[in-house]
Parts: structure tokens; C-alpha cells; sequence
């Protein structure tokens, strides 16, 4: 069998855990990720030490990173590494978590605790040599993901796993085992006991992985989907016509799919998500004489906020992704002034407006292979043609700030803002107006129609 190439200080380390009489394996996903000759810079090492012995064997060199679980961090020729020691878990009754842990002296007994075949591979420090107890290199030529033992009882013990199954197939290309994807489909609803955080990280893995939509076919099939982004779910054999061949639901990952094969970045794909999805709300009309979606983007963005919030989602990834969504449905033509393309810059803003760019192709490509994008080239060439410029663009480019507008005017709190947001609309329709003296007037003569 192929032996795994250990580094010079994997060896070293291997070999201090050996002459001491201990065994040290690299485990999981870098294994299986070698075999699949993939790169994979993770290294998770277990050993048959205990976490005592092993801060035995590096005394000065050890953070006990979850020593309760088995794992200390050593640092080892300035690199660090994580390494578990051996163990069984008891039974889970929160679905989440091991009531409790048992430290072995067997490997075996250490494999048979993990999720999949694929992910029970063990590399040998001692000589490369890689053991598979569980046929996962079969599973691996078939490209099948398959629970270790009773799939049921491994998801019953960790409802994620449920999860991590489908990112595992939409990673690696793979099919879920009849017998594994049956045992989801019938705890599907368990998946709502494991913490928004979880299921948000396996989520967002599916959406970055090389095949987004075969990851939300199986979501959707499975069952999960509904109590993941229920909208999502329900976009499933809605209907567009028009210009849409295809539902909501598979429109949404046709447009995944293109933003993937384009390199686009992960925000603009986290927005593709929720682009359409108050379709469903917002459709008026009929099969025979056709829909309209007037005002769908609003609704889209609102469920988008709802659904990250939900997902504990960062307020940078809240607020981008609301905003491409919410402006995803600009209609711009070539006789628009130069005071619009100022306007729309100020409203999406400098820094979303290549992700909102990217969110329009992949929407268009989705619909049509060869979509022409003369007009929106067009857009982005003004778009950069104005930035060039240097013209005002947002509040901290005016020469009157609100420092400014107190001390001069002896005004505070919500009418500085009111003040600095009329002067931008101003100088964006006129740059010419962004002078001090010129400001300064314009600013008098707001103030005194609110007297």
C-alpha cells in the first residue's frame, strides 16, 4: 500500500513518541485527502499517551488546548501539532456531545468512534504505513460517503454529521451511501438541537465547496433544508417562465454554480442565495398570462437578514449580503447622467460594487450560457471612469465635515447628519460644489429652512 510522506519533523516527533514507548498516528482528512492526491495542510495526530504523558514528554512545549477531551497542542520545532490520545465516547444524549470519554490503548477502538470510512484512516509516524479498518479505501475508489457501523446510531450521536456527510459528498464529488442518506432523511428534524454556529460553519463549507448545488440538491432531498433556510426549501418547484426556464430553486443554483466556475469570491455567493427568494412573496399574475416580481429584491434581502441572523452570521456578512441582494436589480441604460452612476455609486457603495457586478453575470449566466454583457460593461467602464475622478463620493470626501458644521453652525446629534447627507446629494449632482465657502452656504441655507 502507498505509505503516507511524513515531513522530517513529523518523523522526529513520531520517534520521540516511540522511544518512549508510545505510537503516534496522523488521522482524518489530511489521510484521506493524500490518498485522494489532494492538498490538505491539516495534520491531526493520536497517540496511546495519555494528555498527562504526552506533557511528560514536553514539559516546556504543550498547551492544553482540550485536555478534557483528549488534546494538547505541542510545539515541537517551532510548528505546532495537535495530538488526542485515544478514546471512546459514551453515549450522547444532548445529540451534541459525549456525556462522557474513555482514554484507550487501541487504535482500533479510536477509529470506530469517527463518522465515515473516508474520514478513518490512520498514517503510521513510525514508517508512513496507512491502515483502514474500515474499507474507506474502497468507499474512496466508489466515491462513496458511508457512516462507520450503524449510520443511525453515528448520527445520533452528533446530529451535525448529518450535515457534514452532505459537504463531504459536495467536496469530494461523492454519493451518500443508500443506507447513510436514508438515516438522514429519517432524523432530518434532529438537526434543529445543534447550535446555529455549527450548522452555519457546514453551511458555508457546502456554498464554498466545487459543487455548491449538488450539496443543495442533497440538503433539499435529505429533508434538512427546510429547517436550514425554509425559503430556500420552498423556492423548490416554484415557477418564473419568462426568461426562466428553470424554478426558483434550481435558477438559484444554476447561479451558484456559474459564480463558482468564475472564481467568484464567497460573498458574492452567499448573496446569490438569497437573490430570488421573495419571488414567492412578491409574484403576481398568472401561468397563462404571466408573473411579475415587482419588488422582489426588497422582500429577497429582508429574508437574507433574517436567515443570517439566524445563522449567527458576522455583521460585515449580514450587511454586504443584504446589500447586494437588495441592488441586484439595477436597470441601466446609456443615457443615464453622470450624476446617476454617482448616485448608484454612493447607494451600493465603492466596495460592493465588483460583487454586485459579479452577482449580475452569474445571474445572467444562469439564464443564458452566451448572456451579452456590452451594457454592463459599459456601466463598470463609467463606474471606473468616475472613481478616476476624485469627485466626492461619500461623506468623508466633502470638504465640510461635521465638526465643521457644530462648531459653525452650533448644531448637533441627528441634524449634522441630516445637514452632511443633503450637502453629498448636492456635490453629487454638482462635483463643483464641493468647496468650504460653497458648502458652507449651501449648509446655511438648509438650516434656515428648518427655522
Amino acid at each position: 500500500m502507498t505509505k503516507y510522506p511524513f515531513n522530517s519533523d513529523m518523523l522526529a516527533l513520531g520517534k520521540k513518541f516511540n522511544e518512549a514507548g508510545f505510537s503516534l498516528y496522523l488521522v482524518g482528512g489530511a489521510v484521506r485527502d493524500f490518498l485522494l492526491k489532494k492538498e490538505n495542510d491539516d495534520a491531526d495526530f493520536t497517540t496511546d499517551a495519555t494528555p498527562d504523558e504526552v506533557i511528560k514528554l514536553f514539559p516546556k512545549a504543550t498547551i492544553p488546548t482540550g485536555i478534557k477531551h483528549g488534546t494538547v497542542t505541542v510545539i515541537f520545532n517551532k510548528q505546532s501539532y495537535e495530538i488526542t490520545t485515544f478514546r471512546t465516547e459514551g453515549k450522547y444524549s444532548d445529540s451534541r456531545h459525549p456525556d462522557n470519554i474513555s482514554f484507550v490503548r487501541s487504535l482500533e477502538e479510536d477509529l470506530s468512534r469517527r463518522d465515515f470510512t473516508v474520514n478513518a484512516f490512520a498514517a503510521s509516524t513510525k514508517d508512513g504505513a496507512i491502515i483502514d479498518l474500515h474499507n474507506g479505501l474502497e468507499d474512496l475508489k466508489n466515491k462513496v460517503i458511508r457512516a462507520i457501523g450503524c449510520a443511525k446510531q453515528r448520527f445520533d450521536e452528533d446530529a451535525l454529521r448529518m450535515l457534514r456527510a452532505i459537504r463531504f459528498a459536495s467536496k469530494l464529488g461523492f454519493k451518500i451511501e443508500d443506507t447513510t442518506f436514508d438515516a438522514i432523511k429519517k432524523d432530518s428534524s434532529r438537526i434543529t438541537i445543534i447550535s446555529k454556529e455549527r450548522i452555519r460553519e457546514e453551511i458555508f463549507k457546502i456554498i464554498d465547496s466545487p459543487n455548491p448545488s449538488y450539496g443543495f440538491k442533497l440538503l433539499r432531498e435529505s429533508g434538512l433544508l427546510k429547517y436550514i433556510i425554509p425559503c430556500l426549501d420552498q423556492a423548490y418547484g416554484f415557477e418564473q417562465l419568462g426568461n426562466h426556464k428553470e424554478d426558483v430553486f434550481f435558477h438559484t443554483l444554476s447561479a451558484l454554480e456559474a459564480a463558482k466556475s468564475l472564481g467568484y469570491p464567497f460573498i458574492v455567493k452567499l448573496a446569490i442565495l438569497f437573490h430570488d427568494l421573495g419571488k414567492i412573496e412578491a409574484r403576481r399574475g398568472s401561468a397563462q398570462e404571466g408573473y411579475t416580481f415587482y419588488g422582489h429584491e426588497l422582500i429577497s434581502a429582508n429574508i437574507a437578514r433574517k436567515n443570517l441572523t439566524e445563522l449567527k452570521c458576522s455583521n460585515e456578512e449580514i450587511e454586504r449580503t443584504t446589500n447586494l441582494v437588495k441592488n441586484h436589480m439595477f436597470s441601466y441604460t446609456p443615457n443615464w447622467t453622470d450624476s446617476a452612476v454617482r448616485r448608484f455609486i454612493l447607494r451600493v457603495g465603492i466596495n460592493d460594487i465588483p460583487y454586485l457586478f459579479d452577482l449580475r453575470k452569474a445571474d445572467a449566466l444562469s439564464m443564458d450560457e452566451k448572456a451579452d454583457f456590452t451594457l454592463l460593461n459599459e456601466f463598470e467602464n463609467r463606474i471606473q471612469k468616475e472613481l478616476e475622478t476624485q469627485n466626492a463620493l461619500t461623506l468623508k470626501d466633502l470638504k465640510l465635515n461635521g465638526n465643521d458644521i457644530k462648531s459653525l453652525f452650533n448644531v448637533q446629534g441627528k441634524t449634522i447628519g441630516n445637514v452632511l447627507s443633503y450637502l453629498l446629494e448636492e456635490v453629487i449632482e454638482d462635483p463643483s460644489l464641493n468647496d468650504r465657502d460653497k458648502l458652507i452656504n449651501l449648509t446655511k441655507l438648509f438650516l434656515s429652512k428648518l427655522s
